[in-house]
């Protein structure tokens, strides 16, 4: 039931104030409010009694059930309330009018509802002709907003339309809009006329440019969803059309994908990943982009060897045959497979070993793993670490990438088809680093037992078990690879083969190994091992035997030839019958030849490829004590020069070398080969040996070579690389090799039939070098 009021028509200084919800009340505005918080419905009967004006102020929080004057705006809007209606839910609908701006001093009164003492604010300022552009402008823009806004209407267009008054043109389009209550507030402060037109514009614009933007959006959007809708009744069609006919709703090939995700007898981690991907898959298209990636992802998965194992022989004795018939010799390297097969075999939980082999080329790194995969019934997978510069490579490409792919170690363990191989890493110490990351870096993870059994792919994203890899990486040197890497592996040196070694090799393995390739059999063909040796002595002189299995293969090849041609009676090669086939020996003991006069001495050297005899020359010519050194000698052997030819200075009067020899001579050094860079202190005692047989004219022994590094003192000091250099000795020939006092525990690591040909002489100064360097019958010429 309503009643109408009576109306007060001055502004009292004190006044009701009511908090409006969600809404901004303004000048001139009527509005029906519906009142329910019983403070709110004391302050409405309070007020209709007495017919007196209210004040509406905006709520800053909307869900504040009792407004306190913090609570509130303190600028607002007086209003008259017009007539109240009754609801049977003891609620009350209020028909109020606004009337003027007003702006609270203070508050007077919060309980039962808030009173303040207020100010009636007036419009400033002049109507002129910017401020009836502004207006144009307000309307010409609303007006746009109706048209962008779906839930504005043409009548509220055409109530702005018809607002003459300048002054109330910024409320009502205020009332009228869809924007937030701090943005019809500000508008509401604006006493300036011209300001309150400016802001409301401004406003406007915004909402306007702000519906501009969504419509686009939503255009987009509907787009897309219509084209989701219509793919999406599509299949459902399709899926009824195959339910009529009996068909699987599921398709096939999602059917065997989850099959195969179940028998794939994955880590739960892995299973979950698995058919989540597969749940994205069979929402696909299968003409998409998209489904081609996560399918070959999901085939990676499924394909995995989570946890397939192969069965490891524990019988040591026929793993121990499978070495020695794939191997002649390396006997630590065997020991400690077996050792490990033997631990295995007594406690099966253990994680694989991380082995490194380090050795020269040709001793047969690499197909020693093939054998140690036989030997323990494993797969056999091996990659190429040579040259690699990319992380990648070991971690794979992240799937955000087109085509990429998981990396090597995976890729191994894929092929390989089971979960616990041998997987060798081959020239691990030829890996290189560059902008695409270090990939020895990357190898920290995969060779760490303690962090190998969740190794992540970038690719697979999901753990792996490594822990029962056994992990092998080759290297001809240790230097190169990163300290961090070599940390984590157990080097095992595999050391030059002597001739006794080789002729082994060549009569069990490559000359049986040849025959087979070149179509002969055992009967057509057979080697005098005098033939063999001569091989290995004149036309090969190497650590490894990759020259010796060409020479055989050349041989081979020859013998083929008159096969094909006729030839029926059988062919023993004998060592006079190696010119027909290979040419004039390639190499000689020539050290007794190049040892005929003063100044030479022979030295040893150790290469990555094993070690070397090494040839030091000296000479003299009439000039002013200059010191010429060549060879592509380092600075270190530099040094080891000057530092030589300062002991025999010193020591002239000692040694019967007149004492002024460097004020009359220029004495030069060479060290052949010319084109091979050599550096290291290692041959400071030949360099004595050579200047000190050079200036007395008294010849070296040509049946003795020498290394160790010498001090100004003329002590010996200890050098490294002993087991290569000795090694190389007796590959020439020498039979005498001199060693510093402190490198006779190394001689131990030299095998036991080359320690049994030779004679070493450990010495602690130099003069004992001279002493066992020097012939003593002969001087030719001394200065």
């Amino acid at each position: 039931m309503g009643e109408e009021l009576k109306y007060t028509s001055h502004i009292p200084e004190a006044m009701s104030v009511l908090p409006l919800r969600n809404s901004v009340f303004f000048p001139k505005q009527f509005m029906p409010l519906s009142v329910g918080r019983e403070s709110t419905i004391k302050l409405i009967e309070d007020a209709s009694k007495t017919g007196e004006l209210i004040l509406i102020v905006a709520q800053k929080e909307p869900q504040i059930e009792k407004p306190t004057p913090d609570d509130v705006y303190h600028f607002g809007t007086v209003a008259k309330i017009l007539k109240v209606y009754n609801l049977p839910d003891g609620s009350k609908s209020v028909f109020v009018q606004g009337l003027h701006r007003a702006r609270i001093l203070s508050f007077i009164q919060q309980e039962p509802y808030l009173r303040a003492i207020i100010q009636q604010v007036e419009d400033e300022g002049e109507i002129d002709i910017e401020s009836e552009a502004l207006a144009v402008a307000i309307k010409n823009v609303f007006k746009r907003v109706v048209e962008l806004s779906p839930d504005m209407t043409p009548e509220q267009a055409n109530i702005v339309s018809g607002t003459d008054d300048i002054r109330s043109l910024p409320d009502v389009v205020a009332s009228l809009l869809n924007v937030s209550v701090a943005e019809k507030q500000e508008i509401l402060e604006q006493v300036n006329i011209k300001d309150r037109l400016k802001k409301c514009h401004f406003i406007l614009n915004r909402h306007a440019q702000r519906l501009e933007l969504g419509n686009k959006i939503q255009a987009e959007v509907q787009d897309e969803i219509t084209k989701n809708q219509r793919e999406y009744f599509l299949r459902e069609q399709l899926k009824a059309i195959k339910r009529e006919l009996g068909e699987d709703e599921e398709g096939a090939e999602i059917r065997e994908l989850r099959e195969k995700i179940e028998k794939a007898n994955m880590p739960e981690e892995a299973r979950k990943v698995a058919l989540k991907e597969l749940d994205r898959l069979s929402r696909m298209h299968p003409s998409s982009a998209e489904y081609t990636v996560s399918r070959t992802y999901l085939d990676w998965l499924i394909e995995l060897p989570w946890s397939i194992s192969t069965e490891d022989n524990l019988d040591i004795k026929k793993a121990e045959e499978i070495l020695d018939r794939d191997h002649y010799g390396l006997e630590k390297v065997k020991k400690r497979i077996l050792e490990y097969l033997a631990v295995r075999k007594l406690k099966n939980d253990m994680k694989g070993p991380i082995l490194c082999f380090v050795g020269p080329p040709g001793v047969g790194k690499t197909s020693l793993g093939r054998s140690i995969a036989e030997a323990l019934g494993r797969k056999f997978v091996r990659i190429s670490l040579g040259g690699v510069h990319d992380e990648a490579e070991i971690r794979g490409h992240r799937r955000t990438y087109i085509g990429a792919l998981p990396g090597r170690i995976i890729q191994g363990i894929r092929k390989a088809g089971s979960n616990n191989p041998v997987f060798m890493l081959d020239e691990v110490d030829k890996i290189g680093a560059d902008f695409r990351g270090d990939p020895a870096a990357a190898l920290l993870e995969v060779l760490d037992p303690e962090q190998n059994h969740s190794f992540s792919d970038h690719y697979i994203e999901v753990p792996f078990d490594l822990s029962k890899v056994m992990f092998i990486a080759t290297a001809n040197m240790i230097e190169p690879i990163p300290p961090a890497l070599r940390d984590r592996m157990e080097i095992i040196e595999i050391p030059s083969y002597i001739e006794e070694e080789k002729l082994n090799i060549a009569k069990y393995f490559l000359v049986p190994k040849q025959i087979k390739a070149h179509g002969l059999t055992e009967d057509m063909i057979k080697f005098e091992d005098d033939a063999l040796r001569k091989i290995i002595n004149s036309y090969t002189r190497e650590a490894g035997v990759r020259n010796l299995e060409r020479r055989i293969a050349d041989i081979c090849r020859g013998v083929a030839k008159e096969v094909a041609m006729g030839r029926s009676e059988p062919t023993t090669i004998t060592a006079d019958d190696l010119p027909k086939y290979l040419g004039q020996p390639k190499f000689y003991h020539e050290v007794a030849e190049r040892i005929n006069k003063p100044g030479i001495a022979t030295g040893l050297a150790w290469t990555p490829v094993g070690g070397e005899i090494l040839f030091v020359e000296a000479t003299k010519m009439k000039g002013k004590g200059s010191l010429h050194l060549t060879g592509q000698l380092g600075d270190v052997m530099k040094e080891s020069a000057h530092i030589a030819l300062s002991y025999i200075a010193s020591k002239s009067e000692e040694f019967g070398i007149d004492p002024d020899f460097r004020e009359k001579y220029d004495i030069h050094i060479h060290v052949p080969a010319g084109a091979i860079p050599k550096d290291g202190p290692s041959a400071g005692v030949t360099i004595l040996t050579a200047l000190y047989s050079l200036l007395t004219g008294k010849v070296v022994c040509n049946d003795i070579a020498m290394t160790g590094e010498i001090t100004l003192r003329g002590a010996v000091l200890p050098v490294g690389g002993i087991k290569e250099k000795v090694l190389a000795a007796h590959r020439a020939g020498i039979k005498k090799v001199i060693l510093p006092e402190k490198n006779r525990a190394d001689i131990d690591e030299i095998p036991e039939q080359v320690r049994a040909e030779m004679v070493f002489y450990f010495v602690k100064e130099m003069d004992e070098v001279l002493e066992l360097a020097i012939k003593k019958e002969e001087v030719l010429e001394s200065v």
